[in-house]
């Protein structure tokens, strides 16, 4: 490898894509085109870093499997930033396994990095912590170490474990400042901002609050029955009961919780139920088939006690009865809360972290971009969606992620 190749790659380990590109920018070899490559992808210029390191794989011969092997993990970083969650993870895969076995076991846990993030991604943190926990950062240099502790904070994030996040972001901080790298640097401090956040509002007898993510996971932990309106869920501290897939259960619930310790009068939770303008004996009729539905449902956790005007919720266990619920309601709130990360999404990654259908989210997107709330660029298959940061709003509770039970 020459002087310029060399100083090209310490520049861009350093964070300096300009420094790089003063050395190889005119250069078309198969090294200077990865380095070129990965320059541009640190400005910002995704397509063209694609198409340079496309060129680089096949510009490196046969004998130089661990070039195209960097090549690969490098593209697959580019795929992940731009949201191509589809982008093939064997090729991923594949890469790392011939980093490892040729001794590059940097390049190799950047990879193993890089799936652990897509699978954070995508909701999928059981298997992220399982892969995770095959890597020690100990040997690693500043930059890596940086970023193991930024997906150990994600995970601990999502599951609502704010001490081991605090933890985990005060060593990524540690590590990015030794590494010297403004920009890993400013994304240790966004992370960091997320636990400074409203992550919830709390509706109790009448009235509300907003919650930083800390309080929710005191809230989780106390003796309070928790009508949990951004995860669908009834919980106490030792049982959850999943409501998602019965809106009209979990609607009910909801209002019972939010009137506690007051009762609901029926004919309002027939209207909120069943939408109907006017009950009548039939709608009356249906009101108790779903109460009682949800007596048994919710089993030890609370009953549902009628009263002269309506339905009352009594915990069994419980001191208080509350309600936890996003801090902005929307229709999408869990859409908006993935692109509110300022990325920029396709459809088809939408669906995947949603776990919809490509048309659910297309139609979803369509009648975001009607009012304004995202805009897209581009035109078919490179057609991407994007909104500004939206106030109040924090990705962690709104991704269709399960809750911790204990």
């Amino acid at each position: 490898m020459d002087s310029l190749v060399t100083a090209a790659a310490r520049a861009l380990a350093a964070g300096d894509p300009l420094g790089a590109l003063n050395r190889v920018a005119l250069r078309d070899d198969a090294p200077a085109l990865a380095l070129r490559g990965i320059a541009m992808a640190q400005l910002g210029d995704l397509v063209r870093a694609k198409a340079l390191l496309r060129s680089a794989a096949r510009a490196f011969g046969p004998k130089e499997a661990v070039a195209r092997a960097r090549c690969i993990v490098a593209e697959a970083e580019i795929a992940l930033v731009s949201r191509d969650l589809g982008w093939p993870a064997k090729a991923l895969d594949a890469a790392r396994a011939t980093l490892e076995a040729h001794g590059d076991r940097v390049n190799a846990a950047h990879a193993r990095y890089l799936e652990v993030r897509r699978l954070l991604l995508i909701g999928r943190l059981d298997e992220a912590e399982r892969t995770l926990a095959e890597l020690d950062p100990a040997p690693f240099p500043p930059a890596s170490r940086a970023a193991h502790e930024l997906v150990v904070a994600g995970i601990a994030i999502r599951r609502i474990r704010t001490k081991t996040a605090r933890a985990a972001l005060a060593r990524a901080g540690h590590a990015a400042h030794h590494a010297g790298i403004p920009a890993l640097t400013a994304e240790v401090e966004s992370a960091a901002h997320v636990l400074n956040t409203p992550a919830a509002r709390l509706i109790a007898r009448g009235e509300e609050r907003l919650l930083l993510l800390d309080e929710v996971e005191a809230l989780l932990a106390s003796k309070a029955l928790v009508v949990d309106a951004c995860r669908h869920v009834v919980r106490d501290v030792d049982t959850v009961v999943s409501l998602a897939r019965r809106p009209v259960l979990f609607a009910l619930a909801r209002a019972l919780g939010e009137a506690w310790p007051s009762d609901v009068p029926r004919d309002a939770l027939v209207a909120l139920a069943f939408r109907a303008k006017h009950a009548d004996e039939s709608h009356r009729a249906r009101l108790r088939v779903e109460v009682g539905r949800l007596r048994r449902v919710l089993g030890t956790l609370a009953g549902v006690s009628a009263t002269t005007r309506g339905f009352a919720l009594v915990p069994r266990g419980a001191r208080e009865v509350v309600v936890l619920a996003r801090p902005v309601e929307d229709k999408h709130a869990a859409m908006l809360a993935l692109l509110a990360d300022g990325e920029s999404w396709s459809s088809s990654a939408l669906a995947l972290a949603l776990g919809a259908s490509q048309r659910t989210v297309q139609r979803a997107l369509d009648s975001l971009a009607a009012a304004d709330k995202v805009q897209p660029f581009g035109h078919g298959r490179a057609r991407r969606w994007m909104t500004p940061p939206v106030p109040g709003f924090t990705t962690t509770l709104l991704l269709p992620v399960p809750l911790p039970t204990g």
